[in-house]
């Protein structure tokens, strides 16, 4: 199979049984509900903190998501999303010693990364899934990282969502930057990752007893705007209110007027 590597994997690829097992303590002026209830919130460095909650829960976890620094460089944000932080640096100093100041951003990343990873597999159960947020920056690192730890046969998908709705989110290279993804592994592939709900026709009717049979009314806006596909854009009237609708300059009809006439 093939492997990433990277400045300081070496230091770092078993770093996760290295850390010591630490006491978790509770601010009893900070609590609040239950105190049995399971509920736990934990400030601290995270790999000190995964490694304190280990002996509670490992194996015993069904579903993990996590979202990580995606490394862009930005300083400006309420975390700081830049792996050169004070924080960072000195335990990479500490971690993977004279090598730490030869490391790119994205070594530095991956030192960072892969013993959490390592760490939060031990928390699954032998059905449980892991859930990962990222984008471009690291996402191709990231999965080949999740590989290695879970194995290839073990990714589930690559869930791609629109995190953008303004019109203009171009990145340095011109292009729109819409989307992100989410990495999706399971523990063990002999488990069925997701069983799904069962179809339900509680929303389907057919009140003008249509010979196909029950149906939902759904949006049957596009994407297109007027200039692009001007045949998407036209008017069409309600035949039993006499309404006249229109679609919006941005989006016109999922169909052209002859295809919309058809159905």
């Amino acid at each position: 199979m093939p492997t990433l590597d990277w400045i300081g994997k070496k230091a770092v690829v078993n770093h996760h049984r290295e850390v010591p097992y630490r006491l978790i303590h509770c601010d009893k002026d900070k609590s609040v509900g239950d105190p049995d209830a399971g509920n736990l919130l934990v400030q601290g460095d995270n790999l000190e903190a995964l490694k304190a909650l280990l002996p509670y829960y490992a194996g015993k976890v069904k579903c993990i998501y996590i979202d990580p620094p995606y490394n862009t460089g930005n300083e400006g944000w309420v975390y700081n999303d830049n792996v050169n932080s004070p924080e960072i640096k000195a335990w990479l100093g500490a971690t993977v010693g004279k090598e730490a100041e030869d490391l790119s951003r994205h070594d530095k990343w991956l030192c960072m990364m892969y013993p959490r990873l390592r760490l939060l597999r031990e928390f699954l159960r032998e059905d449980g899934i892991i859930f990962v947020s990222i984008d471009e920056n690291e996402e191709h690192r990231l999965r080949l990282a999740l590989e290695e730890i879970f194995g290839a046969t073990n990714f589930i998908a690559d869930i791609v969502w629109k995190a953008r709705q303004f019109n203009d989110a171009r990145s340095l290279s011109g292009i729109s930057k819409d989307h992100e993804r989410i990495l999706a592994f399971r523990r063990s592939y002999d488990t069925e990752a997701f069983v799904g709900l069962e179809r339900s026709m509680e929303k389907f009717s057919n009140p003008d007893n249509d010979p196909r049979g029950p149906w939902m009314s759904r949006s049957i806006l596009g994407l297109a705007n007027s200039k692009a596909r001007p045949n998407l854009h036209y008017s069409f009237t309600d035949p039993d209110t006499g309404w006249s609708f229109s679609p919006p300059e941005n989006a016109g009809w999922r169909y052209s007027k002859e295809t919309m006439a058809d159905k």
